[in-house]
């Protein structure tokens, strides 16, 4: 887009017609009221305050403004900003911003969007990002403590700040130093009528919470403050609450502790509780007027805070040490010092605590000292100021500004018509004001206003500000720029508006009247001795490091410099370095003194673009060159658009740019001129089409760059893939070569077998009988019969009756007679085994087979009882020789012995007896009395009647022609039934010849007497086996046993 193409009047001033002030200032209100604030007249911004958030910021348009040159978009402050960043960035030129304007004109939002632009556009990356987040967050710290609400801004700086933000060579941040300069402290004791004090103080008040309030000895309520403006507590669209949260995650980001937090919050609140500390008039014994401490709450609540021995501190406030070589002097302070001294005191505490907190915030910021870097400055520094009573602090803001329009003169306006000049270029002069001698007025080392201030209170004698006006009016009485009721009356001038105690200096944005009143105090900026070292004994250690001449160690009798002279240092820095970089320019404009949004007051403007020099800037640039370089530089950033000067150029630099814009059609003479060591170029369009040239050749020679290496890259592919193609295509035919030869060898080879079977059938057919086949199969047989039974033998397996493994047979032929070898061999592997035996083992070996011929898969009880040996004996029957008797010697051992469980007939009840199985009978016997209650014959057992559970019941039924057999079967319950029911079946069979019926079953029939009773057997909730079980009643005829 073109700087006319749709734009809302001229965009940029150097083209606007007529040229003349009014057009200008129409120019500038048609485009603040419709929403475009940005202005430009050549590379320099004009920013017109328009007190609203507008939609033209954020990433957007940062995105948009980045991929452009200056000229291409909308005038925009994103524009100037990404100008400087490219300019930092690929011609390695250290830049600064320099932001000017009055108060309320939109400096501090100007210097955050350049921050915020370029912190955007340069590198990512952890370390970066951290690096970017440090430098934005020192912002809203710096504002809480150094700006405040005044009549013209409701966010003035009242401070000076500068900071350089350091980049490597790829452009990304490294970090930054911030300068500060001459904060406005006496805001800190005292406000103009609708004023704040600093923002942090009401921040403070409304966000910290209860118990962080308690803690610094604080009260929410504002008006209980005497340093605190009762009429203006509030700003509106700002939330102190909000922000203070905001300050304290800034102060976190920037690396602060929270240790050094709450020091810096417990200083702040110093400072609020000693302008609460209220003195009264006392008097000495000898009538001398004194001065103490109304209510000594307040200086004890100090004294806790800090560390502090309140008594001290009220001596330190009220009286005064006077030190000489020889001897010190207490002197008490009336009210009035005392009052002072404790302003002084709280001036100087927040004084110092803001460049504690600038210094901490550099600690965080800083950069590697050996790291190579590039720089740019960004300054924010407060505007000129016209107030009705103007005293130090405006005298020296005036100065700075004066200082900066110097530098603006010097470096835009004269500079160039100089440079000009030293080129030998054609020029017709430009009028423009100087503020030179403005700027020798105040600051000359001999005879400057400062230099005579500083002498007035260096001067031994009475002093007072009325003698320093008079030394004034008495040195500059004939100076132009500078007026005093003294020189009216010698002019015989009369103005009322000038009193007896000011004196009025011609500024380059008018005149201002300033009252000398307080000027040699404020110059001397005085605190006593004893203020310093009661702070230096605080026990707080931030308080303590805040005044290092408390120690008496350190303590010096020589006169610390003045105000006034360190503020003229610093400046002078200030100025030394904005000449070492490369200026952009930001001219920030107030539309009107009310702040309100739409509104363009003309006068006002007027006045601002006359001081600034907006319509000296614009017939400069217009008479002048956009663009000027001197010729090696030129040359090697754009010899590569000629091809007699690329590559290589062995010429003279002149001849050489001389060469290139020879060879391009559209830069004619009109455009450019050659001066004595620069080129200078008339129009921006120029210049651009020379970086459109550059950025179309740079695509070219890339491309050829790209074409190369392709090519080289391809060739050496191709030579590689050529070796590996010769490679694998010897192995290849190698490798068939082998393979056919291997066919070949192996047809061959088939070959030879054939012919010899022809040959020795052949041969067999002609020697051998017709029989002789017979004879070859049997002997072939014969042979391998043989040889499977010869490794049959070396292979057996071995002898143990467990080991089922058997080789396999080798032919299909024996597999038939390998198994009959395999039943052979295990037959004789279980004679072998038995053979080994001896009787008693033979007989538990044999009971067990009964057992499990009788129970295996029928009984749960049985596959427990299989690894178990059977003891017979479970009560101990050799040591008991009553139940020995029971037996006779006839029938033999006893085979089983066991405590069993008779269950009644008639109730279900169990009770124990001892069981006793002999070869012949079955003997029940009382566990107590040792007698035989009951014998049985085993030939009167007819049969026995299981379950298939884990339990031990079991009905022994009887047969109905026996004695015992009347009274009916028995229901007993054994701990061992396996091993009792399998004696019992052996025993049966060898006394009776007959095997005894063993039937398993839940449910079966007994005979009690002359009744059949039907056993149901269940399973209960617990199947342990032989653990106990009942035994229910169902009818006569029932009975339900539940294990």
């Amino acid at each position: 887009m073109t700087l006319l193409e749709g734009s809302i009047g001229v965009e940029d001033l150097v083209l606007l017609e007529p040229l003349e002030e009014e057009s200008m200032l129409k120019n500038l209100q048609l485009r603040y009221e419709n929403k475009t604030i940005y202005t430009y007249i050549g590379n320099v911004l004009v920013s017109v305050n328009p007190y609203q958030q507008l939609p033209i910021y954020g990433p957007e348009f940062i995105a948009k403004y980045q991929e452009c040159t200056f000229y291409e978009l909308k005038p925009h402050i994103y524009a100037l900003a990404n100008m400087a960043y490219q300019s930092l960035k690929f011609r390695d030129r250290d830049q600064c911003i320099l932001i000017t304007g009055e108060s309320g004109a939109g400096k501090t939002e100007a210097s955050k969007l350049v921050m915020s632009y370029v912190a955007a556009v340069c590198g990512k990356g952890e370390q970066v990002n951290s690096v970017k987040e440090q430098l934005l967050q020192s912002n809203p710290v710096l504002e809480a403590f150094g700006n405040a609400k005044t009549i013209r801004n409701n966010n003035s700086s009242r401070f000076g700040k500068y900071m350089d933000i350091e980049f490597d060579f790829k452009g990304s941040p490294l970090g930054g130093v911030i300068t500060n300069y001459l904060l406005e402290k006496s805001r800190v004791v005292k406000q103009l009528k609708g004023e704040r004090n600093f923002h942090i103080f009401y921040q403070l008040l409304a966000g910290a919470d209860a118990q962080l309030l308690t803690a610094l000895k604080l009260e929410r309520d504002t008006s209980g403050y005497a340093y605190l403006n009762r009429e203006v507590s509030r700003v509106d669209g700002m939330d102190d609450a909000s922000n203070f949260k905001s300050v304290q995650n800034a102060m976190t980001v920037i690396g602060f502790s929270k240790e050094e937090i709450r020091w810096v919050l417990e200083v702040t609140a110093l400072v609020l509780k000693l302008g609460n500390v209220e003195l009264s008039d006392e008097f000495q014994a000898n009538g001398i007027s004194a001065s103490g401490i109304s209510d000594g709450r307040g200086v004890l609540e100090i004294g806790e805070m800090m560390g502090l021995d309140s008594k001290e501190l009220e001596r330190a406030l009220c009286s005064r040490t006077m030190a000489t070589a020889k001897e010190k002097v207490v002197t008490a302070l009336n009210v009035v010092q005392a009052q002072y001294a404790r302003d002084a005191l709280a001036k100087n505490i927040y004084s110092r605590l803001f460049n504690w907190i600038v210094n901490r915030i550099n600690e965080s910021i800083k950069v590697g000292i050996g790291e190579k870097k590039k720089v740019m400055g960004v300054l924010d520094i407060y505007g000129f100021e016209i107030l009705e009573d103007n005293s130090f602090e405006q005298f020296v803001i005036n100065y700075c500004n004066e200082k900066l329009q110097q530098v603006f003169i010097e470096l835009t306006l004269k500079e160039e018509q100089e440079e000009y000049k030293r080129e030998g270029i054609p020029w017709k002069k430009v009028d423009y004001f100087d503020n030179g001698i403005i700027c020798n007025l105040i600051e000359h080392n001999q005879r400057g206003i400062l230099a005579m201030l500083d002498e007035e209170c260096l001067r031994p004698g009475v002093v007072s500000d009325s003698t320093f006006l008079a030394k004034l009016n008495q040195l500059f009485s004939k100076h132009g720029y500078y007026e005093s009721k003294v020189t009216q009356n010698a002019q015989r001038q009369y103005d009322h508006t000038m009193g007896l105690s000011c004196f009025r200096i011609c500024h380059y944005a008018g005149k201002v009247t300033y009252n000398v009143n307080s000027f040699i105090d404020k110059n001397n900026d005085l605190l006593f001795r004893d203020l310093s070292q009661a702070m230096w004994k605080a026990k707080h250690p931030l308080l303590r490091s805040l005044f290092p001449e408390g120690d008496p160690k350190q303590a010096s009798l020589k006169r610390p410099p003045t105000a006034g002279a360190q503020f003229k240092s610093s400046v002078a820095i200030l100025m030394k370095n904005l000449y070492s970089k490369n200026p952009n320019y930001i001219r920030c404009i107030k539309p009107n003194e009310h702040q309100q949004r739409g509104q363009f007051s003309w006068e006002l403007v007027a006045t601002q673009a006359r001081y600034l020099g907006l319509l000296e800037n614009v017939r400069v640039r217009r008479a002048g060159y956009a663009f000027r370089q001197g010729y090696r530089p030129f040359l090697e950033r754009y010899r590569l658009l000629s091809r007699s000067t690329w590559p290589h150029w062995n010429g003279g630099d002149r001849e050489g740019v001389e060469k290139i814009l020879g060879e391009l059609s559209t830069c004619t003479s009109e455009e450019m001129t050659f001066g004595k060591t620069k080129i200078f170029i008339k129009s921006p369009k120029t210049l651009f089409y020379l970086e459109d040239q550059r950025r179309l050749r740079i695509q070219q020679l890339a491309t050829l760059i790209q074409k190369i290496y392709r090519g080289w890259r391809c060739r050496t592919h191709y030579q590689q893939m050529r070796k590996s193609q010769i490679l694998i295509s010897s192995w290849f035919r190698g490798t068939m070569q082998k393979k056919r030869y291997g066919k070949i060898k192996a047809s061959v080879l088939l070959i030879q077998a054939f012919v010899r079977g022809w040959k020795a059938r052949k041969d067999y057919r002609k020697y051998f009988r017709s029989g002789a086949a017979l004879t070859l199969s049997s002997f072939i047989y014969k042979s391998l019969a043989q040889k499977f039974l010869l490794g049959l033998k070396n292979n057996l397996p071995s002898t143990s009756i467990l080991d089922k493994k058997w080789p396999a047979a080798p032919y299909k032929c024996f597999t038939t007679a390998n198994q009959e070898l395999q039943r052979l061999y295990h037959q004789w592997k279980c004679k072998k085994f038995r053979d080994q035996l001896s009787p008693k083992q033979v007989e538990v070996l044999r009971e067990k087979l009964c057992a499990s011929e009788l129970f295996k898969g029928k009984k749960a009880a049985y596959p427990p009882s299989v690894p178990i040996p059977f003891h017979g004996d479970y009560i101990g029957l050799r040591g008991n020789p009553k139940l020995q008797k029971l037996t006779s010697r006839e029938e033999g051992p006893v085979l089983m012995a066991e405590t069993v469980r008779k269950v009644n007939r008639g109730n279900g009840k169990t009770s124990s007896r001892i069981l006793l199985l002999t070869k012949g009978h079955v003997i029940l016997t009382d566990t107590k009395k040792s007698q035989a209650k009951t014998v049985i014959g085993l030939e009167s057992v007819a049969g026995v009647s299981v379950t298939s559970f884990k339990d031990g019941l079991f009905g022994l039924h009887l047969s109905e022609i026996s004695s015992v057999g009347s009274k009916g079967d028995f229901l007993l319950v054994s701990e061992h039934v396996v091993e009792l029911l399998t004696k019992m079946y052996r025993a049966v069979l060898d006394t009776t010849q007959r095997q005894l019926p063993v039937t398993v079953a839940e449910q079966f029939s007994v005979s009690f007497k002359e009744s059949n009773v039907t056993v149901k057997v269940i399973q209960g909730p617990r199947d342990n086996g032989n653990g106990k079980l009942s035994c229910k009643k169902k009818g006569s005829h029932g009975l339900e046993v539940t294990v």
